[in-house]
């Protein structure tokens, strides 16, 4: 409810900041220089927040992400179990298998745990596919997709149905069973949800070295940072090399 307060809120400031400006610029043309300000003044840090933090979900460098969370962290209803998840989620995001299955430990079973259970199957997918349980993989996957979206706002709906769409569609590029359109849901799930960025591009590198496209494939992973062993995408990262040498395959 709360939420919903402060985004109509937010919705009529917008609203009547742009019903002033039209009408200073009727009655003084020169006014747009002063409201151009004041538009610059309000989006340019906004959009510099959010180009900084899509530059640290993208550098793949965990602990600073955390570090970066720890603050919202904090301010979670059930922290015991909360806290983990998250904690779990962006391991998971970055190939750490080991790390993410022992903060999923750390996590107190109970009502929230109960209540987070897409968070958890989208975990539980991510594992799966980085541990090569492909079928468990694309069950855990179709069964987040057809989980019922939260009642956010319609923006919010829309991330996080595409989001799913993308985990469905990189565990189907290991299983080695893609579709035509799973290229393009991985894109745009990559450029919605930074945080999966790498996971989703190591997923269409594999398409396109099962597509024979091995020059392209090498284009989706040449800036990914130097992944330490053990995440299980300094594996991935070294077997696509190898496979866009001659008679390779993909990666397991």
């Amino acid at each position: 409810m709360n939420r919903l307060v402060t985004r109509g809120l937010s919705l009529l400031s917008v609203v009547f900041l742009a019903i002033a400006s039209v009408r200073l610029i009727e009655h003084d043309k020169r006014f747009w220089l002063l409201v151009a300000l004041i538009l610059v003044t309000f989006m340019v840090p906004a959009w510099l927040s959010r180009q900084r933090r899509r530059a640290l979900l993208r550098s793949g460098d965990v602990q600073q992400i955390l570090g970066s969370w720890q603050g919202s962290l904090r301010n979670f209803s059930y922290p015991e179990t909360m806290a983990p998840l998250l904690t779990a989620t962006a391991y998971a995001a970055y190939g750490f298998i080991a790390a993410a299955e022992h903060s999923l430990d750390r996590a107190a079973r109970g009502p929230a745990w109960d209540a987070a259970m897409d968070q958890r199957l989208f975990i539980e997918t991510l594992l799966d596919v980085y541990a090569g349980e492909r079928e468990r993989a694309l069950s855990k996957a179709a069964e987040l997709e057809q989980m019922p979206l939260p009642r956010d706002g319609f923006w919010m709906k829309r991330k996080i149905a595409l989001l799913r769409s993308g985990v469905s569609a990189l565990a189907r590029a290991f299983a080695h069973a893609s579709r035509a359109s799973d290229d393009k849901i991985l894109r745009s799930a990559a450029s919605s949800a930074p945080l999966v960025y790498w996971a989703m591009h190591y997923a269409r590198a594999v398409i396109l070295v099962d597509a024979g496209r091995e020059t392209e494939a090498l284009g989706v992973i040449a800036a990914a940072p130097a992944w330490p062993e053990d995440s299980a995408f300094h594996a991935f990262h070294s077997e696509l090399l190898s496979a866009t040498k001659p008679h390779r395959g993909p990666p397991n």
